[in-house]
Order: structure tokens, then C-alpha cells, then sequence
């Protein structure tokens, strides 16, 4: 194995690890946020679980939604979470395969 081939491999798998790290902690802070809601705590900032999402989260971030029932009536949300998704999925797609 050369020494790009091993770099590129573990660069690989590091962003992987990034992803879902980042995935676990979108859709985690949906829920830590949903419980603060029904206490009515101090809540996690809308632009922090938008932050969240933007660093890779996306489908963490969508997935806490559902399964929290949270933010699901804000427009913002429900539109803006799919669509730093699809942004994302687009980066990805052009970045491997060059469309």
C-alpha cells in the first residue's frame, strides 16, 4: 500500500466517523431540547441545531425530529433541515463522482 492509498483510506474513514458522530449528536440535542420544551428549561438555541446540521448532523437532526415530534411545525425546520440534506448529498455527489 502507497502512501496516498493509506492516507486516502483513513481519510475516509475518519469522515465517516465525523458523520455519524455528528449524526448522533443532531439527533440526540433534538431530544435533549424536546425534554427542556416540555419542563420548560432553558432551550438549545434554534441556530445551534441548525449549526448541527450544518456540519454533517443533517440526518441525525431529521431523524431526532420525528422520532421527538420536535420542531415539526416550524416551516424553517421542516424545510430548511431537507434542504442543508440535499445541499449536503449534492457536495457529496459532486465531489466522488463530479456530476
Amino acid at each position: 500500500m502507497t502512501f496516498l492509498e493509506y492516507i486516502s483510506k483513513y481519510s475516509i474513514l475518519a469522515i465517516l466517523i465525523y458523520l455519524v458522530v455528528m449524526n448522533i449528536i443532531g439527533f440526540t440535542i433534538m431530544g435533549i431540547d424536546k425534554s427542556r420544551a416540555k419542563r420548560g428549561a432553558w432551550r438549545i438555541p434554534e441556530k445551534t441545531l441548525f449549526l448541527i446540521a450544518i456540519l454533517g448532523g443533517s440526518i441525525g437532526s431529521i431523524l431526532g425530529m420525528k422520532q421527538f415530534r420536535h420542531k415539526t411545525k416550524h416551516k424553517t425546520f421542516t424545510i430548511g433541515m431537507p434542504a442543508i440534506l440535499i445541499v449536503q448529498a449534492a457536495i457529496i455527489l459532486y465531489c466522488t463522482v463530479g456530476i
